[in-house]
């Protein structure tokens, strides 16, 4: 495959590591509805604390994925939006959890399988 060679590897792995995490792919496919309020973001995502939703959103802006736009105002807004690389993002995020909807009784079975193989 183009661009992936060995030298590649810590490259694509820290981008992965970003992307990949369980939160930051619920922060994008959110945003990809529309730009959200930091509480809105909260509640559309089931179990996220504050202090997670703050270091995900914080390393998604980081990365460029994110922006942030603060209105002046009182008490002030902020907003989030997918910038062009977020957005560029949603349809692989979107691919690999239908992927995993599609799998995830071939997975549970293969580690059924598995478990029983190391337990005897």
């Amino acid at each position: 495959m183009p661009g992936h060679s060995p030298a590649a590897c810590p490259a694509v792995t820290e981008v992965l590591s970003r992307v990949g995490d369980k939160w930051s792919m619920q922060v994008v496919m959110q945003l990809g509805y529309g730009s959200m309020r930091f509480n809105q973001l909260r509640r559309e995502i089931d179990g996220i604390s504050q202090r997670m939703l703050t270091r995900t959103l914080r390393g998604l802006e980081r990365d460029g994925l994110v922006s942030r736009t603060v209105t002046p105002s009182v008490p002030p807004r902020v907003d989030y939006a997918l910038t062009a690389l977020g957005e560029s993002l949603r349809e692989p995020v979107s691919r690999l959890g239908d992927w995993a909807v599609a799998n995830r009784d071939t997975v549970a079975e293969a580690r059924a399988a598995y478990d029983l193989r190391e337990e005897g």
